[in-house]
Parts: structure tokens; C-alpha cells; sequence
């Protein structure tokens, strides 16, 4: 096995004098190797039996030389045999600069945190039984992008590290990101023998515009089509929702907040989460948005008016709809909210308080459900990764890794996905979002649907699925069990009848 020295101090790569535990993360790190664990558990009711592959493998330049190796780890159902139509999951986080560790031990695959009904830590931190993981109707191999997990840069064919700008040329920017990972993905399909089997992606965050990119990447540059692309909880992915309609795509994620956290009239806390949401989701389009449009040309009774409706529907005061001249950013609102009971919301899932050490102010201090999630994930994935799955390195595990400055010139990966869809009429869409999310709200994920294919021609091969959750919808056990579950039909409904040809009748 090729075993290289990834200089990891980031003296040497970004500029900035290392610490002594940058500088200890300076390890041999092998950069083609794999090990291989058997594996049983129930899932979807059913028995089955599984193979756990966890390893690095190479980022290869044009003359075949390893510039980094990524970080992975494979799951594959043993016991259904040799089956052409057994179905790939190829699993992103996002970040950018984000571990594969979200998804991988919360979402789709076998072990999941221990961690309570509501998505919050417990102790003692480690993982048990995914009982709803889609590994019962298809294989997943969770990819970590150079710098995160076990992911690094390696030396250059001379021995040395590439500079700062040369590492971010080939790797850290949205095209970059985009480029290498399609000839990984290659690589690891040819290798794993999977070149017949229906492939998917899936990406959270920041991993939507990266599958969305690679969507129409792995068609016209290693001509490998695909099945399905689920979004997770997604980005903008290169469509523009500035001015007016940022501002009026916010209200219906106040709105389910302000619900959640009972700050809202009788006549609105009395209704249904999606009852309630529907209602608002009309008046931002219809009313709000033209509103905001007018701007200082608004007249005075109608911005009274709005102010009014949006104070009723976002749980804050008219006056504080008003000081913000109508347009409320989030960093007020997740301050705002619970002001009054000494609480700030989360950003990412804004079922979570936080306490800041001043109630005055329009940002909260720290990000309440992330600090949260640390707990949890970080001793969790050290502890599966290295005793259960038996990887053994002194690599630092990055949760979060070194990829800034990120280069985000060029970002059409929404552009690319229709494209992709265009040529492709097997490939499907589904998008993924917690209400709560606070992030990447659910409005703008379902704006970004509508937007994606403006001719309205492929409107059936996309789908919307909301959760009373946030950006990691997956935590809160109810709707760990409901994605999954619509991501395993999104899979099974997306693979074509014997016998259908891809083509457009």
C-alpha cells in the first residue's frame, strides 16, 4: 500500500503559525487502504446481513500521480446475492469543509447516535441499531471531500505540499470540489465492480449544490448517468433569491417557529403545523413579496397593515416588523423570539434555546443546537470508526476542516441538475427539509424547486418532503423514520420497470 506523509500543519498550508495539535496531526496516513467488518441488523423489519468497508482511496492528477486520498466507508447488503439491479447511494455532508459523519451515524446508515426521542445528546455517547437505514434496498458508501473525516491533501510528485493556492486550484472552490470528486467516484465504481447498478446521490447542505454539480459532471465526463439526487435540506444551489424574495421566504419558517415555540395568537397556535404553514406560505407570495418590492413606496396604511399580519405570523411585536422596515433577518429573529423568557433559537434547528449572556442585542451568541450536536457526534463517530469498524489511524478526525478560502465563483450546479435531468429522463429529484431549519428553510428549498426547471416540462420527477424538525430533520426519532422511509420509495419508485427505455414518448 502506497503510504504518504500529508503534511498537516497549517503553517505550511494556509499561511497561519500552527498549533501543537496541528502539528501532531502530521501522521502517516495511508492513502489506498481499506478494512472489512461483517455485520447483521434489523432493518424495515427484516434481518439482513451487511459488509462494512472502511478506507482511504486516491484523488488521481491527469498523470495518474495521488494528490489526495478520501476517506470512505462502504456498506453492502451480503445476502441478496450478485444483483445488477441492487441500487448505489453515494452519501455527501456539506459544509463546505463538513465530514460525511451527519448523515452516515444520524440518517441512512446502520448504527445512529444514542440520543433522545427529540434529537438531543445522552450519555454515554455512541451509536445503536438503525432499525429504519435504507441499507435493505440499497448499498451506501459515505464520502468524505478532501480535509474532512480522515481526507487529506498528499505531497506533490516532488515531495513537497502543494501551496495554499495550488491546493484550493485543485480542490476548494465549487467547480473544483465538483471536478475531482466526479473522477473519484468513478474510480470507486469501477473498482467496486458497480458500473450496472442504479446509482444515486445524496447531499445535505452545502452536499446539495455539490451532487447537484455532479449530477451533470458524471454524465458528460465519465458518462456514468444516474437514477435519483436527493436533496437534503438544501442550498441555493446557484438560484438567485435575493432582495424581496430572500426577505418574503423567511416569514413561513418564522412562522412554524414562532408555532413550535407557542408564541402566536389562539386562532393561529389552535391550527395544524401544515395547516397553519399553508396559510402563510400564500400570504408571502401574494402579499408580503409585493409588498417588500414597493419598498419606501409603500403606503403608509398598507406597510401598517403588513406589519401587522407579519408580526402575527412571526411571533414578534408590529414594532420590531416595523423598526426592521418590514424585512426581518434571521439573526433578529433568532434573538428576538423568545427575548422576553430569557432565550435565544437555534439557527439550525430552531426547536433549541440557548442562553446569551445579554437579553439586548440582534444576534445570539453561539448556535444553541450545534453546540448540542457536538456532544454527541463528535465521540460518537471516533468511537464507531475505530472500535466497532476496527479503522485504526492517529489522523485527527476533522468534524469541521481547513477548505477556506472557498472559491465560489461559477456555482450553476442547479443549472447543471436541470441539464442533467434534460438528458437523462430516468433521473429523478427529491428534496428533504425540517420546518425549523432556520439555515436553509424549507420556503426556500420548495422556491428552489419551482425554479429549477422553468419550463414546467419535468415538474413529475420532483418531489418535496417536510419535516417538524430542523436542518438535520433526522434526529427527532419520529422523522428519522419517515425520511427514511420516503427516501426508500423516492429509491424504489425511481428504478424503471423491466424492460423501459430511458427516452421521452
Amino acid at each position: 500500500m502506497l503510504k504518504i506523509i500529508a503534511t498537516l500543519a497549517l503553517g505550511a498550508v494556509f499561511g497561519v503559525q500552527a498549533s501543537q495539535a496541528q502539528v501532531a496531526d502530521s501522521a502517516l496516513i495511508e492513502a489506498d487502504s481499506s478494512s472489512v467488518s461483517e455485520h447483521r441488523i434489523r432493518v424495515n423489519g427484516e434481518r439482513i446481513r451487511y459488509r462494512a468497508e472502511v478506507g482511504t482511496q486516491p484523488v488521481y492528477d491527469d498523470s495518474g500521480h495521488p494528490t489526495a486520498t478520501l476517506f470512505y466507508t462502504y456498506y453492502q447488503r451480503t445476502d441478496v446475492g450478485d444483483d445488477p439491479n441492487r441500487p448505489l447511494l453515494i452519501s455527501f455532508n456539506g459544509g463546505p469543509g463538513s465530514a460525511s459523519v451527519w448523515m452516515h451515524v444520524a440518517y441512512t446508515g446502520p448504527k445512529v447516535l444514542n440520543i433522545d426521542e427529540e434529537g438531543y445528546p445522552v450519555q454515554p455517547y455512541g451509536v445503536q441499531e438503525n432499525p429504519f437505514s435504507v441499507l435493505d434496498v440499497a448499498d451506501i458508501v459515505f464520502v468524505n471531500p478532501v480535509n474532512t473525516g480522515f481526507s487529506r491533501v498528499l505531497p506533490s510528485a516532488d515531495g513537497t505540499m502543494p501551496s495554499r493556492d495550488e491546493q484550493q486550484a485543485m480542490f476548494f472552490g465549487v467547480n473544483e470540489d465538483i471536478s475531482y470528486l466526479a473522477g473519484w467516484v468513478e474510480t470507486f465504481v469501477t473498482r467496486k465492480d458497480r458500473w450496472r447498478s442504479p446509482k444515486f446521490l445524496i447531499g445535505e447542505s452545502y452536499g446539495t449544490t455539490r451532487v447537484s454539480g455532479l449530477a451533470l459532471a458524471l454524465q458528460n465526463n465519465e458518462w456514468m448517468y444516474l437514477n435519483g439526487v436527493i436533496l437534503v435540506s438544501p442550498t441555493d444551489i446557484g438560484i438567485e433569491r435575493n432582495g424581496p424574495v430572500e426577505v418574503a421566504n423567511r416569514l413561513p419558517y418564522f412562522a412554524a417557529t414562532a408555532w413550535y415555540h407557542n408564541q402566536l395568537d389562539e386562532r393561529y397556535q389552535g391550527l395544524g403545523l401544515l395547516e397553519f404553514l399553508e396559510e402563510v406560505e400564500e400570504y408571502a407570495v401574494n402579499e408580503y413579496l409585493p409588498a417588500v418590492a414597493k419598498g419606501a413606496f409603500l403606503g403608509a396604511d398598507e406597510r401598517a397593515r403588513v406589519a401587522a399580519q407579519v408580526a402575527a405570523y412571526s411571533g414578534l411585536s408590529e414594532l420590531e416588523v416595523q423598526r426592521n422596515n418590514l424585512d426581518i433577518a434571521n439573526s433578529v429573529f433568532w434573538k428576538s423570539l423568545l427575548r422576553d423568557e430569557g432565550f435565544t433559537v437555534g439557527r439550525l434547528d430552531s426547536r433549541y434555546k440557548g442562553i446569551d449572556r445579554r437579553l439586548a442585542g440582534d444576534r445570539p451568541d453561539y448556535w444553541a443546537e450545534l453546540t448540542s450536536w457536538l456532544h454527541s457526534f463528535t465521540p460518537a463517530i471516533n468511537y464507531y470508526l475505530r472500535e466497532e469498524l476496527g479503522y485504526q489511524t492517529n489522523v485527527k478526525y476533522n468534524m469541521f476542516g481547513p477548505v477556506h478560502p472557498w472559491n465560489r465563483e461559477g456555482n450553476q450546479a442547479g443549472e447543471d441538475l436541470r441539464q442533467a435531468m434534460a438528458q437523462n429522463p430516468y433521473l429523478n429529484v427529491l428534496i428533504q427539509s425540517g420546518y425549523y431549519d432556520g439555515a436553509t428553510n424549507y420556503f426556500d428549498a420548495k422556491y428552489t424547486m419551482w425554479q429549477l426547471d422553468p419550463s414546467g416540462r419535468m415538474r413529475d420527477r420532483m418531489s418535496f418532503a417536510g419535516y417538524e424538525s430542523g436542518h438535520m430533520m433526522y434526529l427527532r426519532r419520529e422523522d428519522l423514520e419517515r425520511s427514511n422511509e420516503d427516501l426508500r420509495q423516492f429509491i424504489l419508485n425511481s428504478l424503471p420497470a423491466p424492460g423501459e427505455a430511458a427516452k421521452y414518448d
